[in-house]
């Protein structure tokens, strides 16, 4: 994935993957309600990831549906963050989460699966 998500894409790509497919219309309204944003922002937003190629739009309605999962971008953005910050390393990152908070037995366990299961 060679486009970058910014913040307000993903605040609209979020509404996107819960009611997919939705109008604009009602992408516009769900997002006056809880981020507070104008209908022009946000079909500006939805403009912008049509063009990147996140999401397809259909008419009648300006149906938007998700061309890219949520699974996708968390990949591709841990990655970038991981080589940009940590220079690559993922030690490096999980080194950093680990510092300041405790980890559960539980979260223990989870992550040593994930780990084992690789």
């Amino acid at each position: 994935m060679r486009e970058k998500l910014y913040d307000s894409e993903a605040k609209v790509m979020e509404i996107i993957w819960a009611k997919s497919p939705i109008s604009a219309k009602d992408i516009s309204l769900i997002a006056a309600d809880t981020i507070g944003w104008n209908k022009n922002t946000t079909y500006t937003v939805i403009k912008k990831l049509e063009a990147k190629g996140f999401i397809h739009r259909e008419d009648p309605g300006f149906v938007c549906t998700p061309l890219v999962s949520q699974g996708q971008i968390r990949k591709a953005e841990a990655t970038s963050l991981v080589k940009k910050v940590f220079g690559g390393s993922r030690k490096a990152l999980f080194s950093a989460l680990l510092e300041d908070e405790p980890l559960t037995e539980e979260e223990i366990n989870e992550l040593r699966e994930l780990i084992d299961n690789r």
